[in-house]
């Protein structure tokens, strides 16, 4: 019985060479080629980008896409080797057959899921899940994707977002009338716990 919640695609390894310009990577694979790779992961990557890291990368042959090759994870030795999820999309694949599945017990009593429904005061903002129901208050799920680390503490954010914010902020508006719920889907698997980023400084 196959009992894993995801898969992914076939990876392939190689060495970071540079993280540039946000969207690429520049990576040998263990070919010996040097492909750039698109980097789906917006952030600053405090920790996660050393060059010289071990990497994986899936590749797509959709010819449409400039890039086929897509940067997936990184080793790091914070604590222990450990391989860290750098694509910011997969957690929300994730959480969404942990929804259908129903394996959250806090979040119960849906009966329906939408992904990336608008809402906030300009309706602007679009949430990662929206779960409603004909016997509960409906549920707002914003999903953010945490790789920083010290030790074996998850921290989120590692810089000062003010996207973040806004999300934060537009959540609490919802209340009473809505449930809003921030999911930090902790992309490693050496943290045993989790907190707050207060030590984020810089603004990326």
């Amino acid at each position: 019985m196959d009992d894993w919640l995801y898969k992914y695609p076939p990876l392939y390894p190689g060495i970071l060479l540079k993280r540039y310009k946000r969207f690429f990577a520049d990576i040998e694979l263990a070919t010996g080629e040097i492909i750039t790779a698109h980097c789906p992961n917006t952030g600053s990557m405090s920790g996660i980008s050393t060059p010289g890291s071990a990497v994986q990368v899936s590749y797509s042959h959709n010819l449409k896409r400039k890039l086929p090759y897509t940067w997936e994870m990184i080793q790091v030795f914070d604590n222990q080797p450990t391989w860290v999820g750098i694509n910011t999309m997969m957690p929300n694949r994730i959480i969404k057959l942990a929804l259908e599945k129903f394996l959250f017990p806090e979040l119960s009593n849906y009966q329906q899921i939408q992904f990336e429904v608008a809402y906030g005061k300009d309706k602007k903002s679009r949430i990662d899940f929206l779960l409603s129901s004909d016997r509960d208050r409906p549920i707002y799920i914003e999903v953010k994707s945490t790789t920083w680390a010290q030790k074996q503490l998850a921290l989120f954010p590692d810089t000062v977002t003010l996207r973040g914010q806004k999300h934060l902020q537009e959540l609490t508006a919802l209340l009473p009338t809505a449930r809003g719920v921030m999911l930090y889907f902790i992309n490693r698997g050496d943290c045993t716990h989790f907190a707050p980023g207060d030590s984020a400084t810089s603004i990326w």
